[in-house]
């Protein structure tokens, strides 16, 4: 998964407050603050810190390493006091998070083992493929977040009969960013605030948590384990400083932690794809949003996929969207650039048994020219990661934050954008025929189906969202792309796409012909539903940035069923929780359950910190 909410933000308005230390319930805007304290940061602090001509400033990359509570105690009270001095408050509380990936006071109250719902045993984990799961982003390796009737234990008749079963909060969180997994009767779930829970799923009761060295965004992927002695199954998953776990799904104890990137602002947002007892992780990276400021040496990082041995987290192979950066030229600052860069993998791998091969989207650039490995859709070797072909959707897109207005820098591309990463996991299905065909699409509302047995060819192009130019509002971002970014659902026979202008389309999967829309605003107001679909037979759900969730038909979009979860709860953890928008991952559906997580406010302040369970009354 990506980044753009934090773009958005940047630019149009400007720096957020974060919670003071210890507030258990999040406050409006909190997840943008995240990465408004990587703006300060650069623009305040990298003139020491990454220079070699300044002795004894720590590197950002140690710095990264540190807890919230270290970095904001060496900026009040410490030895970067003087320097901290010179910083609001809410700016220096912005910088501890997004360097150290957690929100401050999260450690003290995320364990599990201090919270009242503790489960009153732990029986053995039943097989993981042998009962209904949602495992992982996409359900399936083939992501096409479509459940089968029988794993999803629910019918189109009976959606209207939902009701909330049970709400759990994440102690001290910002942003209920991470989707759930369903798995063997339990819930696994990513936070903002650095703990991995698994929770029972008919009672949110919980087993055990986990703490990392960073928040985690991505769904969580489960698969068998051999050679860890009495583990069966592990847990796998990454975190903000480009970490990757492995758990035992049992217990939660680690079997292994990698580094996959040592990039300072690398991280993984998007969940491993686990297939045939390998992971293959997407990287991507924080450079890009405000790396215009002259005090930073633009532009380093690259997006790559990495393949892992499940087993051990030894590393089998790793591919770079494009060449090394190599040094350019000096800005007027006198800070060395450097090029090619850009490229972030923001989706979770799809896997091809058939032809060995691994599909990914990828970012745009942040240098130019931009390498025509950016915005596309690749595909490398599933044993070596070579890379076996790509296709462009958007040639000559360098972009980076902070460059679109009057403080424009030489760090900058000449032209700015249009930013149009794939944030989208490519879709592989067969069709009636009996050929297959990879999709993917387009923040500017394209739909793209290429032929994975012949090299990526198109096999159909249409755009289903055109871009409205007046948008204005929080949303402006994306209603003025007007399309497409977390991705869709396929039934194998259609597509189901949110859009970021608001409402569903539907989309003929044979030869992309729109089929309906149905818009969710009500009039004369704006909304973005560009969360991730999730569907069953017959229906289609996708929540929005106001924190209502919706369930469409399938066969003509009429809605079906809508639940505003932006409110506060009750939690069986007793933690005070609060919904708010769904703007990125859509729900996880299996054993008559429906799991989503509200309070990712990708623009606009409808943060939240609660994970919601359905179940039909």
């Amino acid at each position: 998964m990506n980044r753009y909410w934090s773009i958005v933000v940047l630019i149009t308005a400007g720096i957020s407050g974060l919670h003071a230390q210890g507030q258990a319930r999040p406050p409006a805007q909190g997840s943008a603050g995240t990465e408004s304290g990587f703006a300060v940061f650069q623009q305040r602090c990298m003139g020491c810190h990454g220079n070699p001509n300044v002795e004894r400033a720590p590197a950002p990359a140690a710095i990264r390493e540190m807890s919230p509570e270290k970095i904001y105690e060496a900026l009040t009270t410490g030895p970067m006091k003087g320097q901290g001095d010179s910083l609001s408050e809410d700016q220096r509380r912005m910088v501890a998070t997004f360097m150290s990936g957690r929100p401050l006071g999260s450690l003290q109250q995320g364990d599990a083992k201090s919270m009242p719902n503790q489960c009153a045993s732990n029986p053995a984990l039943a097989d993981p493929s042998a009962g209904p799961a949602w495992n992982g982003w996409g359900v399936d390796i083939t992501n096409s977040r479509f459940q089968s009737a029988k794993a999803a234990g629910l019918t189109a008749d009976q959606v209207p009969r939902l009701k909330l079963k049970w709400a759990f909060g994440y102690p001290n969180g910002l942003s209920a960013f991470g989707q759930p997994s369903v798995v063997s009767g339990r819930v696994f779930v990513g936070t903002d605030i650095g703990y991995i829970y698994s929770l029972d799923a008919k009672t949110g009761c919980v087993y055990w948590s986990y703490q990392t060295k960073g928040s985690v965004r991505n769904a969580i992927s489960i698969g068998a384990v051999k050679g860890r002695g009495a583990t069966k199954y592990g847990v796998f998953f990454g975190d903000a400083h480009a970490n990757v776990y492995g758990l035992d799904a049992q217990d939660g104890h680690q079997l292994w932690t990698t580094k996959v990137d040592d990039h300072f602002v690398a991280r993984i947002t998007a969940a491993p794809t686990y297939y045939a007892g390998h992971l293959y992780v997407p990287v991507s990276s924080s450079e890009e949003f405000t790396a215009a400021t002259l005090d930073y040496p633009c532009c380093t990082s690259r997006g790559s996929v990495v393949a892992l041995d499940a087993n051990t987290g030894e590393r089998v192979w790793k591919t770079y969207v494009m060449d090394e950066p190599k040094p350019t030229k000096k800005n007027s600052k006198g800070v060395q650039n450097y090029a090619p860069a850009g490229g972030s993998v923001w989706n979770s791998p799809t896997v091809d048994p058939q032809r060995n091969a691994v599909y990914f989207g990828t970012g745009d650039g942040e240098t130019e020219p931009a390498p025509k490995t950016t915005d596309a859709i690749m595909a490398v070797d599933i044993k070596t990661g070579k890379v076996l072909w790509s296709y462009q959707a958007q040639a000559n897109d360098a972009f980076l934050g902070g460059c679109n207005g009057p403080n424009k820098t030489d760090n900058c591309p000449s032209e700015n954008g249009p930013d149009l990463d794939f944030g989208n996991s490519p879709i592989l299905r067969i069709l009636g025929n009996g050929k297959r065909v990879l999709v993917a699409a387009t923040k500017d509302g394209n739909v793209i189906a290429l032929d994975p047995d012949r090299n990526g060819a198109v096999v159909w192009h249409t755009n289903v969202a055109p871009s409205d130019p007046n948008a204005t509002g929080p949303n402006a971002f994306f209603a003025r792309l007007g399309g497409i970014v977390w991705g869709g659902a396929s039934d194998g026979k259609n597509l189901y796409y949110g859009l970021s202008r608001g409402g569903m389309v539907a989309v003929q999967l044979s030869t992309g012909e729109k089929l309906w829309y149905t818009p969710l605003a009500k009039p004369g107001t704006r909304l973005n539903n560009s969360a991730a679909t999730s569907a069953i037979p017959g229906v289609a759900f996708v929540g929005g940035s106001d924190g209502k969730l919706h369930a469409l038909s399938t066969a003509d979009g009429h809605p079906i069923w809508e639940y505003d979860t932006a409110h506060e709860y009750t939690t069986v953890n007793k933690i005070p929780a609060k919904g708010g928008a769904i703007s990125a991952p859509g729900p996880a559906i299996a054993g008559g359950m429906l799991f989503v997580g509200s309070g990712y406010a990708v623009t606009g302040s409808n943060s939240g910190n609660a994970l919601l369970a359905f179940a039909v009354e």
